[in-house]
């Protein structure tokens, strides 16, 4: 596991430009997101388990006598799809619209459409599509069913679609930056250049997200002189903020080119218009961390501090990441002593960083006592704390201790619902354990894997390979191999035959 992944989350640039594409509003009511006390947002927004249907809550505010009004079942929906909560903003849309107690707009149906898609599949949003008349048929559920298109990566009908909506007079900056993103998505880049023109020449305005879709289009290939041209093409149009995010964008696209002196000019751009913006600053880290530059690095984490944000756990992986990627070992267990001290939330991925590090450079000793220590403060590590310790025995070729650390993760699987092990490291401690663990103990340490992970081909072979190194019978484990699609091939056969011998 390499400290590059814990980078990846803070410099997806294509974000800035493709998330609010494909969330895009629907409604042109104002809504905004805010904390609900006594009315029917508070009663729904905290139902956290995306699991539990919402009817029943909407059913009892009404028997209750309570009123119904559509801004509040909007402002409920726009805050269920920001928490990615969609089955229940389908229930609370599906609800609005069958129960008649008020209006249902043009762009209710086209969130109702978009959320069909996106719960529900493809096929149920066109056919909720069709269903509708064609006075309903306006440009907010025409631009839904393109979203729902973009989202599938369907060139095909997205083109189709954005043709007819053309020449209806229904295409808006928001579709054009969809097909946009449809082709950044489908690796086809060098297509974006002419969207962005035909937004033009359509007597529309490009918004930022254009720009930036665009300026991506031509970083993606490292055509960084293109590149500038759309941005200091964007810097003149007086109605487009240009924030930081786009020079930290630009600055990554000469990074990976290998183009120092130009990424430090646009890391300088994204320097001054930062603020106060803490995320700014763990991009200018990040970025800076892909340059070597530790002092920067240093620099920009101390006036970071100095600006009075409080740092959250995030900023902390994000410079531990950094440090431990520079190689300063002494640096990253000074700063994971100050936020042990700075009485943030304990969550072990802070920890994990310099159990990495330690891991990575062979010191499993330090691993161990950093975990071990942080266990006798009464913490419970989580299972990918012993796994990144595991995969440092199995650099070492110490596989017992490996097998014992993937043991100690197993154990934590309950509270840790969603962890899945690497099966590289799987792979290699269930070949290892086939020849050096008694049956009893391999056959438990598959059925504890068997509750995280889907039975495998290396699950089997290593089943197998115990049950004729003690001369028991196989077939039962060469039925359930067969049921589950596992080939009995050379290798297997070569498993078998051992038995005979």
């Amino acid at each position: 596991m390499t400290t590059t992944n814990f980078f990846t989350n803070l410099k997806k640039s294509l974000n800035f430009a493709t998330k609010s594409v494909i969330s895009r509003p629907f409604c042109s009511a104002n809504v905004h997101s805010a904390t609900y006390r006594g009315n029917l947002p508070s009663r729904i927004i905290p139902q956290g388990n995306p699991s539990i249907s919402l009817v029943p809550v909407l059913d009892q505010w009404v028997e209750e006598g309570n009123p119904v009004h559509n801004v509040d079942l909007r402002r409920i929906v726009k805050d269920l799809r920001a928490r990615l909560r969609f089955k229940q903003a389908l229930e609370i849309s599906e609800w609005m619209r069958s129960k008649g107690l008020c209006p249902f707009s043009h762009g209710d149906q086209a969130v109702l459409l978009d959320l069909i898609g996106k719960v529900r599949g493809l096929e149920f949003a066109e056919n909720y599509f069709q269903d509708l008349s064609d006075a309903d048929k306006t440009e907010k559920q025409y631009g839904a069913l393109l979203n729902c298109y973009v989202r599938e990566r369907l060139v095909d009908k997205s083109l189709s679609l954005m043709h007819k909506m053309k020449e209806l007079g229904y295409a808006s900056v928001l579709d054009y930056n969809n097909i946009m993103c449809l082709y950044i998505h489908t690796g086809q880049h060098e297509k974006v250049p002419d969207v962005f023109a035909q937004i033009k020449e359509a007597g529309l305005f490009p918004n930022d997200f254009s720009y930036r879709i665009c300026i991506t289009s031509y970083g993606a290939r490292s055509d960084l002189g293109n590149m500038e041209k759309v941005l200091e093409e964007m810097e003149r149009q007086s109605y487009i903020s240009k924030g930081w995010n786009v020079y930290s964008m630009v600055a990554n696209f000469f990074i990976k080119a290998g183009q120092k002196e130009g990424a430090l000019i646009y890391l300088k751009k994204c320097e001054d218009k930062a603020g106060n913006d803490a995320l700014a600053y763990n991009h200018l880290i990040t970025h800076y961390t892909s340059l070597g530059n530790k002092r920067a690095v240093l620099r920009l984490w101390n006036l970071l501090k100095a600006r009075g944000k409080k740092q959250i756990n995030r900023y902390y992986i994000n410079m531990l990441g950094s440090l431990v990627k520079l190689e300063d070992l002494e640096e990253a267990e000074k700063l994971l002593q100050e936020w042990e001290s700075s009485g943030n939330y304990f969550d072990f991925r802070v920890p994990n960083m310099l159990l990495i590090a330690y891991s990575q450079m062979g010191m499993m000793e330090k691993a161990e006592t950093l975990l071990q220590s942080m266990i006798g403060e009464g913490k419970t590590p989580t299972p990918n704390s012993w796994s990144i310790i595991a995969s440092g025995y199995v650099a070492k070729q110490d596989m017992e201790k490996a097998f014992q650390c993937m043991k100690q993760a197993l154990a934590l699987r309950a509270e840790n619902e969603g962890w899945k092990p690497k099966l590289d490291l799987i792979s290699g401690i269930l070949s290892w354990s086939s020849y050096h663990k008694n049956m009893d103990e391999v056959e438990e340490f598959v059925n504890s894997l068997k509750t995280v992970i889907p039975m495998n081909r290396d699950m089997y072979l290593s089943l197998l390979k115990v049950h004729v190194r003690r001369g028991d019978q196989v077939d039962e484990i060469l039925e359930r191999m067969k049921a589950d699609g596992v080939v009995v091939d050379e290798e297997v056969e070569s498993i078998l035959s051992s038995k005979e011998q």
